[in-house]
């Protein structure tokens, strides 16, 4: 009787879940680590800056003031920059540049205290700085393919808990209050950007679309042809200005809402900071499980329309808040904070996922880089909004929540007609196919 032989069992290697999760593979992963360095960073030095100006160089209240709002000013052309350069050259090497040019204009701050010079460090900084947000989301997509919402809401989660991180060290420096510990936070931001150009360096040049296009026909090459231009496309151009109204939700939840609790609501006061620990503990818990709604364009264009209720419910509630009594103004600032945090996540999604699609391959980063706009535009103008919005008084709201939903509702049309080719005048490709 003959004995089976049986094959010799393969013991199961180390699990690694982590990677197995994460698309876009080792350069993934490595420009996760980057964009949560990056936040850490930012964290140190953003909630210390306007400190920094005050007491280390010495600035009045309304110079400081100014000076945050030219450099802001100045950032916006970041964007549509940066996009525009990493069509023309390698994105890995735009992306070093730019993380350099951060860290430079930060310690140039160390050398004055010069008010012209100061502000024209500050505005060379934000040029970069708001560069690199296009740059990482570009790259995202290119790397992660078809997972590029999820890669995105992995990279949104890790930069929350980096801001987190770097917020508790600014706030233990400032606890210290010496020119030294201030100095030495500025110091950490800009090591924070050399250390993310070195591990930036060691990332691979991620496939562009038209080299998907050029592989798949065979040629070697993409055709010859002169790339669209975004400022020439109407209808990019007005989904982009739906997405500045849509952004505001950052200006309301860290602007509007701490202002309102303190001149409009019978709320305590310390209820501000806890209602944007909330907003940061709720992305980090759903934001990634929330992009598997999103995962294609259409997908993502379904979700304008929960995203108008969520604006509604929350700008409803603000206005609540406002009618009498600390329980009813507690209750309702919770419940808007907690609508409008879900309403930003479900926007972060869909707009990652349509900002791509609707980009013609081969004028991806022009196209991203205009899109950037939105976001640079309401970080100047929107604070400016918001105030205004609530010396206004709380009949005001409604009327902000019933231009969020027409501007989903426009969004949503638009986002339709455009996918079904009729505003198209080339071939579509997305950076989602294989």
């Amino acid at each position: 009787m003959s004995r089976t032989t049986r094959p010799a069992r393969t013991l199961p290697g180390p699990r690694t879940p982590f990677k197995d999760r994460v698309p876009g593979g080792a350069d993934g992963r490595r420009m996760l680590l980057v964009g949560f360095i990056d936040k850490c960073g930012t964290g140190l030095w953003s909630t210390a800056m306007a400190l920094y100006f005050t007491y280390v160089t010495g600035l009045g209240l309304g110079q400081v003031g100014l000076l945050v709002a030219l450099s802001g000013a100045a950032g916006i052309a970041g964007a549509p920059l940066g996009g525009r350069l990493a069509d023309r050259f390698p994105l890995v090497r735009v992306i070093i540049c730019a993380q350099l040019l951060r860290a430079a204009a930060l310690l140039a701050l160390l050398t004055t205290d010069h008010y012209l010079l100061l502000v024209l460090f500050s505005a060379a900084g934000a040029l970069p700085d708001r560069a690199t947000n296009v740059l990482t989301k570009l790259y995202a997509a290119r790397v992660a393919g078809p997972e590029r919402v999820r890669y995105q809401a992995i990279n949104r989660t890790t930069a929350n808990i980096g801001w987190t991180l770097g917020g508790l060290g600014a706030a233990a420096a400032l606890a210290v209050g010496s020119t030294t510990a201030f100095q030495l936070l500025l110091v950490g931001d800009a090591l924070s950007y050399l250390v993310m150009a070195a591990l930036t360096l060691r990332c691979a040049e991620p496939p562009t679309p038209a080299s998907r296009v050029a592989a798949s026909t065979g040629t070697g090459t993409a055709p010859a042809t002169t790339p669209p231009s975004p400022w020439r496309d109407r209808s990019f151009l007005a989904f982009t200005a739906g997405e500045g109204v849509f952004f505001l939700h950052d200006s309301i939840l860290q602007v509007a809402l701490p202002l309102w609790i303190v001149h409009a609501t019978d709320a305590p006061v310390g209820l501000a900071p806890l209602l944007l620990v909330a907003n940061s503990a709720l992305v980090v818990l759903f934001q990634v499980p929330l992009s598997r709604f999103g995962a294609t364009t259409d997908a993502a264009r379904r979700l304008l329309a929960p995203l108008a209720v969520l604006f509604a419910v929350g700008t409803l509630a603000v206005c609540a808040s406002a009618l009498g009594g600390r329980t009813l103004a507690v209750t309702a600032l919770i419940t808007a904070a907690v609508a409008l945090t879900f309403a930003e996540m479900i926007h972060t999604i869909a707009s990652w996922e349509i900002s791509v699609a609707l980009a013609p391959d081969d004028a991806q980063g022009a196209y991203l880089g205009v899109h950037g706009l939105a976001q640079s535009t309401q970080r100047f103008a929107g604070p400016l909004l918001m105030t205004g919005l609530v010396s206004a008084g709380p009949f005001a709201w409604p009327f902000l929540g019933a231009a969020l939903v027409a501007t989903a509702a426009a969004q949503n049309r638009l986002v339709r007609r455009r996918l079904s080719g009729s505003s198209l005048s080339v071939a579509k490709v997305t950076v989602s196919e294989n």
